[in-house]
C-alpha cells in the first residue's frame, strides 16, 4: 500500500489557507490522513466505521430497554442478532486494518546506517535516489568491465600511473582493500614525486571504511587520545576520551572535572532532541508558494504528513515543520527524532518522501534542492541557536568556595566578573553567533574525533553560552553551559570504526539502546556538555589567575632541540 500516491488529478486546484481544497461544487473538503489511502479502502473504512458505531448504539439502546422492562438479556431478536454480527464483523475489520501500520513498522522498515539493526526487508515506499558520486570517483570514459585484475602489484601500479586503470575501482576489482590502498599509494608517489614516509599504511582495517567513511584511502592519520576525568554528571562517573594535538587541553579539562567532582558533581537536562533538514522549493508565484506554506503549517494536516514521513524508518518520527518564504521560494525546515543515530540520512529520506507526496497536489512545485541551508548544517546560523538542532542540553554545577580557591586557584567574584566581561560583553562586542563561551569548540571537537562524530558539525554543536553567578551568600559559584545544537550519534558513520567504537564503549554509550531508542545518543550529548562545563571552568580560572601563558609554556611547548633535529 503506497501511502504517497493518492487517486487525485494533477491539475492545478485552488487552495484555501485553512488547509482544504475547494471542490467543483464550491464546498471545501479538508485533507485528512486517510486521503493517503487508495479510494476503495477509504470507502470501506467509512462503511465499517459507521456499521461499528450503529451496532453499538442499537445494542446499548436495546440493552437499556430490556433492563427497564426486566426482559432477559440473552433473549435476542433477529434484529439484535444482526446487530451483534455487524458489531463483530466491523470490529474484526477495524482491528485488522489499523494494525497494518504496526505490522509494517517491522516488515517494511529500511534504513541505512541509521537503522542498522534491521536488514533484508524491502521498504514499502521507494527510497531516496542515491546522491551523485564524488567527481573524483567518476570517469567520463566507458565503464571498465567488472573483471578481477590480474598481474602483480608492479603491473597494476604501472597501469594506474598510465591512466589505464582508474584508481577508484581498485577495491572492487582486487577484492582486497589493504592491497588496493598500497597500490594507490605507490601510484600517487610516482605521479606526484612526493614521499609519504610519515603517513602510516599498515595496521588499519581498510575493509571497515569501504563505502561508508572514506574513498580512495592511501593511509591513515594518527592522533593521540587523552583521558579527562572522572567526570561526575547526573550521579554517574565517566572517563572522557579526547583526541587532540593541542597541549594543555586534556589537562585543563581534567582539572575542571576534578573541581566538579569535589563539589558533588554536575546535573544535566536534555531540552530537545530533533534533527532537521530544510529543502527549498520554487513556484511560479509567491501566492502559490504561500499556499503550500499555509498547508504545511496547518495542524490538521500534520497526521497525514507524519504517516508519509515516518514510513522511511522505524526510528524517524516527524516532530514539526517550520516554513520561511522568500519571494516565490519556500524553505521548509522539517524536524524529527532519529533514535541513536545522528540522523542526517534518515531525515533526508523522510523529507524526500514528503516532497514526492506533495507533488500530487502541487504539481507546479519545483524542488530546487533537498537542502536549502535553512537546516542549517555545518554553518553558524541563528536558527540553530534559537530553535536548536540535534540535542539541546543545559548542564550546571555549584562549585564550593574552598574548591575554587584550592583547585582552581582563584575566587568566585573574579570568575563571575571575568565571565561577564569576556564571555558575555566581549562576545557581544564581537557580534558573536552562539559564541558566548571561552573555548567550547575545543572540547566538542576533541570528543567528536575520538567517538567518530562528524568533526565539521562542531560549527553548530559548539554553540554555547556560559553563565556564572555567586550563590549561597556569594560564597559558592553556580556555573552552567547551555548548548542548543549538539549533533551526535552512537550508530552509523565513523562510530562503527574500531578505535571510535572503543571510545564510545568506554563511555558506556556504544551502539543503539534497545530498551529506549535514542537514550545512548542523548547521554553522549550530556557527557559532551558536562565536559564543556569542566573545560570552561578550568580555562576561565586560569585566565582569572593569570596562569594561561604559564600553563601553555609548560604543556604546549616542545622541549626538543629543533636545530639538532633538522
Amino acid at each position: 500500500m503506497d501511502l504517497r500516491r493518492r487517486t487525485t488529478s494533477k491539475t492545478h486546484r485552488p487552495y484555501t489557507p485553512a488547509g482544504s481544497f475547494k471542490l467543483a461544487g464550491g464546498g471545501a473538503a479538508r485533507i485528512q490522513a486517510s486521503d493517503a489511502l487508495p479510494l476503495p479502502i477509504r470507502h470501506t473504512n467509512k462503511l465499517f466505521s459507521a456499521l461499528f458505531m450503529l451496532s453499538i448504539y442499537y445494542l446499548m439502546s436495546q440493552w437499556r430497554e430490556k433492563i427497564r422492562t426486566a426482559t432477559p438479556l440473552h433473549v435476542l431478536t433477529l434484529s439484535e442478532i444482526s446487530a451483534v454480527v455487524g458489531f463483530v464483523a466491523s470490529l474484526i475489520y477495524l482491528i485488522s486494518f489499523f494494525g497494518i501500520a504496526y505490522v509494517q513498522s517491522f516488515i517494511f522498515s529500511h534504513d541505512d546506517e541509521d537503522d542498522f539493526l534491521l536488514s533484508g526487508a524491502a521498504p514499502a515506499m521507494p527510497t531516496v535516489a542515491s546522491p551523485a558520486p564524488c567527481p573524483l570517483l567518476c570517469s567520463e570514459k566507458s565503464p571498465v568491465p567488472a573483471a578481477p585484475l590480474s598481474g602483480d602489484d608492479e603491473e597494476i601500479v604501472s597501469a594506474v600511473v598510465a591512466g589505464k586503470i582508474p584508481s577508484y575501482i581498485l577495491e572492487t576489482r582486487l577484492g582486497d582493500c589493504g592491497r588496493a590502498a598500497g597500490i594507490r599509494r605507490e601510484a600517487l608517489r610516482r605521479i606526484s614525486g612526493r614521499g609519504l614516509e610519515g603517513l602510516p599504511l599498515h595496521g588499519f582495517d581498510y575493509d571497515s571504511i569501504l563505502g561508508q567513511c572514506c574513498e580512495m584511502p592511501i593511509g591513515y592519520v594518527q592522533l593521540p587520545v587523552g583521558i579527562a576525568g572522572p567526570l561526575w554528571i547526573d550521579g554517574q562517573e565517566y572517563f572522557v576520551p579526547m583526541a587532540t594535538t593541542e597541549g594543555c587541553l586534556v589537562a585543563s579539562t581534567n582539572r575542571g572535572c576534578k573541581a566538579i567532582a569535589a563539589s558533588g558533581g554536575a546535573a544535566s537536562v536534555v531540552l530537545k532532541d530533533g534533527m532537521t533538514r530544510a529543502p527549498v522549493v520554487r513556484f511560479g508565484t509567491a501566492k502559490r508558494a504561500a499556499e503550500l506554506k499555509f498547508f504545511l503549517e496547518d495542524h490538521r494536516n500534520f497526521d497525514m504528513l507524519s504517516i508519509v514521513f515516518n514510513s522511511s524508518s522505524r526510528f524517524a518520527k516527524l516532530q514539526g515543520t517550520q516554513c520561511s518564504l522568500a519571494g516565490k521560494n519556500l524553505y521548509i525546515r522539517f524536524t524529527c527524532s532519529t533514535g541513536d543515530a545522528m540522523g542526517m540520512n534518515m531525515v533526508s529520506k523522510g523529507v524526500q518522501n514528503v516532497l514526492d507526496f506533495l507533488q500530487n497536489d502541487f504539481p507546479d512545485m519545483d524542488v530546487i534542492s533537498i537542502s536549502g541551508n535553512f537546516c542549517s548544517d555545518k554553518k553558524p546560523a541563528a536558527v540553530n541557536w534559537i530553535e536548536g538542532r540535534g540535542k539541546s542540553v543545559v548542564c550546571e554545577a555549584i562549585i564550593k568556595e574552598e574548591i575554587v580557591g584550592k583547585v582552581l586557584k582563584t575566587s568566585v567574584s573574579a570568575l563571575v566578573e571575568l565571565n561577564t566581561l569576556k564571555n558575555l560583553v566581549g562576545s557581544a562586542m564581537a557580534g558573536a553567533m552562539g559564541g558566548f563561551n571561552a573555548h567550547a569548540s575545543n572540547i566538542v571537537t576533541a570528543i567528536y574525533i575520538a567517538t567518530g562524530q562528524d568533526p565539521a558539525q562542531n560549527v553548530e554543536s559548539s554553540h554555547c553560552i556560559t553563565l556564572m553567578e555567586a550563590v549561597n551568600d556569594n560564597k559558592d559559584l553556580h556555573i552552567s553551559v547551555t548548548m542548543p545544537s549538539i549533533e551526535v550519534g552512537t550508530v552509523g558513520g565513523g562510530t562503527q570504526l574500531a578505535s571510535q567504537s572503543a571510545c564510545l564503549d568506554l563511555l558506556g554509550v556504544k551502539g543503539a539502546n534497545m530498551e529506549s531508542p535514542g537514550a545512548n545518543s542523548r547521554r553522549l550529548a550530556t557527557i559532551i556538555a558536562g565536559s564543556v562545563l569542566a573545560g570552561e571552568l578550568s580555562l576561565m580560572s586560569a585566565l582569572a589567575a593569570g596562569q594561561l601563558v604559564k600553563s601553555h609554556l609548560k604543556y604546549n611547548r616542545s622541549s626538543k632541540d629543533m636545530s639538532k633535529s633538522s
